[in-house]
């Protein structure tokens, strides 16, 4: 089975290194961290550090993912999984296989690393995220028939999947996008439990009341837009 992991970046010099040096090798083909317009090393860092990086000048997670995934349509052998984990060593890379084995062993297509049901470091997950998980998971649940307990950023899917799913939000939304397409298309999803630490650096979105504010909003915006439709 052909793994390739996706990794986001922005000014994540500090952390990079560290992520793309804790993923277990004996499972990965292809390590792509998706520069979103860094002004610091982080390119330099991931590069050294054994990845392959494309640039994403135009920021916003949900773009850095999706040039990545166009990277991955150019490949001449496709992976048959990819990977979705954050830049800033919050998440645990190791766990990777923990993600993959429903995949392997009991054909899901999605799987879904929860940091609600892991075990977290304190102060790693802020309260607006909490609150903020508990609220999409619920209204996901209420219209759409599926739970998730969180909308964490460690996802392992088949790629077939991820392609069928069509992914379109350019920033925040994206992880909530992907949930609430795989629920509307019928895809087989579960959630295992992954631990979660302090990020290395302030985040740029649960970090400040802004980016907060800004990330909640399109989250529910982007449950309502697929309620309508």
């Amino acid at each position: 089975m052909l793994i390739d992991v996706i990794i986001p970046a922005f000014n994540e010099e500090k952390s990079i290194g560290r992520v793309i040096q804790h993923l277990p090798t004996e499972w990965v083909r292809n390590i792509i961290v998706a520069n979103n317009g860094s002004t610091d090393s982080t390119k330099t860092v991931a590069l050294e550090a054994g990845a392959i990086v494309v640039d994403q000048k135009l920021k916003g997670y949900g773009n850095a993912c999706l040039k990545a995934i166009e990277f991955l349509k150019g490949q001449l052998i496709p992976p048959d999984v990819v990977v979705f984990l954050d830049g800033d060593f919050s998440d645990f890379p190791e766990q990777l296989s923990e993600l993959i084995l429903p995949i392997t062993k009991e054909s899901y297509d999605l799987v879904i690393g929860s940091r609600v049901l892991g075990k977290r470091e304190k102060g790693a997950l802020l309260p607006q995220q909490r609150f903020g998980n508990a609220l999409a998971c619920g209204l996901i649940k209420l219209f759409f028939g599926y739970t998730f307990t969180d909308l964490g950023p460690f996802r392992a899917i088949q790629y077939p999947k991820l392609l069928q799913l069509d992914m379109q939000d350019q920033n925040f939304g994206w992880t909530v996008e992907m949930q609430i397409k795989a629920a509307k298309q019928g895809l087989k999803c579960i959630e295992v439990p992954v631990d979660y630490r302090k990020r290395i650096g302030q985040s740029k979105v649960s970090g400040t009341i802004r980016g907060s504010i800004k990330a909640g909003y399109k989250i529910l915006w982007t449950i309502f837009k697929y309620i309508l439709k």
